[in-house]
């Protein structure tokens, strides 16, 4: 009994010098709030999480240790708040038994870090199964093929009032590939929505535009943006007062700036006042999930935005 005794000890002390010891300075390097989540087993904000709406193809790691978690085919919306996929890499996540005693908890099966729960039975994919996990204990890394087939995408950042309806026009253009609605421009980090209505803030509602080089070029994209929104007004878009509705461009380069202060000579040479502001850009935070592509899933169209041709016709 004192030799099974001595090799269970043994084997304890070997465990926690090879398998906790090499992790301990991945978790100094954590946020604050990275190690509330993935040690501590917090939970993020809903709809807060960065990589909840990662359309690419790659694979979702652990952001403690680094292990392949989860395929991006496997990913998909289940209107939760948190990105979720209905399989796992096999032997990737280890499932636990909750502290709460009602749910079953999914950690990373090399080190144990906290990635959020698992649920079976809401049928929402084939499957029948979601894992429910925190942006904040994953890593995305896109796939080779993924990358080729985004060389020669770009992105802009405009606002324009409400994001609903920048993103309804704009994600019409032929050569854009994808438009989310967020935030941009204020002192808070992963704003909620109802964190940016009260105007406190500094942030914008914002569009990230994702395009194409090869078949739309930037100034294309800013001057329809001019066209379909009122550059002119000074304390908001429409009906929609207030300094998150206000009309900005975020800029990237010094390339970007040339093409909007063009355009907006262009506008002033017509007879307009231009309101819209020249801003350099900072995070980009996605919106809910509720708010993406908001016409489209409402099946009806902007009440505070409309194409104005204000480039071929003066005031």
């Amino acid at each position: 009994m004192k030799k099974f005794l001595s090799l269970f000890l043994l084997l304890g002390a070997f465990m926690h010098s090879n398998i906790l010891t090499p992790f301990q300075p991945k978790i100094k390097n954590l946020t604050d709030f990275e190690k509330a989540v993935i040690v501590d087993k917090a939970t993020e904000r809903p709809y807060s999480g960065t990589l909840l709406n990662i359309k690419e193809k790659g694979v979702f790691s652990c952001k403690l240790c680094g292990s392949d978690l989860y395929k991006s085919d496997d990913k998909f919306d289940s209107h939760c708040g948190w990105p979720s996929f209905d399989d796992e890499i096999d032997g990737a996540v280890k499932r636990v038994a909750d502290a709460d005693g009602r749910r079953v908890e999914i950690v990373c099966a090399s080190c144990g870090g906290h990635l959020g729960h698992v649920f079976e039975g809401e049928r929402m994919t084939d499957k029948n199964t979601r894992h429910c996990v925190n942006s904040v204990s994953l890593t995305f890394k896109k796939s080779d093929s993924s990358e080729k087939a985004t060389t020669n995408l770009s992105k802009a950042y405009l606002a324009g009032g409400c994001f609903w309806g920048v993103e309804h026009y704009l994600q019409e253009l032929d050569g854009v590939e994808s438009v989310v609605s967020g935030f941009m421009g204020g002192h808070v980090i992963n704003p909620d929505y109802y964190d940016v209505v009260k105007g406190t803030t500094g942030h914008l509602e914002t569009v990230e535009v994702l395009y194409d080089a090869s078949k739309i070029t930037y100034r294309n994209i800013v001057k329809k943006f001019f066209e379909i929104h009122d550059p002119e007004q000074t304390n908001g878009q429409g009906p929609d007062i207030g300094s998150q509705y206000l009309s900005a461009v975020f800029i990237n380069s010094e390339t970007q700036s040339a093409d909007v202060t063009s355009l907006i000579k262009e506008l002033e040479i017509n007879g307009y006042k231009i309101a819209t502001q020249i801003l350099p850009a900072k995070p980009f935070y996605a919106a809910e999930d509720y708010h993406q592509d908001y016409y489209e899933r409402k099946k009806s169209t902007p009440y505070c935005h409309g194409f104005v041709d204000r480039f071929n016709k003066k005031r």
